[in-house]
């Protein structure tokens, strides 16, 4: 794209990184925090009233940001919704039907018509699995060994991320 993909505004002039933000700030979630990498300091000033965590390697790919991330989580939360930065569709109305759906033990992924998506509400048993994760992967490969609720939702935003210019305008997320 030639520039930070999370940075470009959307329709109302929020970047889209900040819309996830604020998205979580608007639903149940106790504590929002973002990991930065790449223009970090772009990020944290386009990005108001959250905690920042720094993923040092961030060059190394996605498992370091993710490791980052979860490393910051405090050891009193029972798990971790990971949200991902060019998902700026999901509603706080789903993430809250995820962590409705959560129990001890569960990891909680939706699913619109068929497809999962994200974010994914990460239970505090799969952490350990997920600090050992390394390059340019996320944890979507951990599924499969951990217990598992698919939460069926009537929301596209989990399956809509933005990778191109074209997919931004076609999304409706650029005017």
């Amino acid at each position: 794209m030639g520039r930070n993909k999370l940075l470009i505004p959307g329709r109302d002039g929020v970047a889209m990184v900040a819309r996830v933000a604020l998205t979580c700030q608007a639903s149940k979630v106790d504590r929002v925090i973002v990991v930065l990498g790449h223009a970090a300091d772009a990020v944290r000033d386009a990005v108001p009233g959250v905690e920042f965590v720094v993923a040092a390697e961030h060059a190394l790919g996605m498992s370091a940001s993710l490791r980052a991330g979860i490393a910051a989580v405090p050891e009193e939360a029972r798990a971790a919704l990971v949200c991902l930065g060019d998902m700026p569709l999901v509603t706080p109305g789903t993430i809250d039907r995820l962590i409705e759906a959560h129990e001890a033990g569960v990891t909680v992924v939706p699913c619109f018509r068929g497809q999962r998506g994200n974010p994914v509400l990460w239970d505090r048993r799969a952490f350990a699995a997920m600090m050992g994760l390394s390059g340019d992967v996320g944890a979507k490969g951990l599924l499969g060994g951990v217990d598992a609720r698919v939460v069926e939702v009537e929301d596209e935003g989990v399956v809509r991320d933005f990778d191109t210019l074209e997919s931004l305008r076609e999304g409706g997320w650029l005017v």
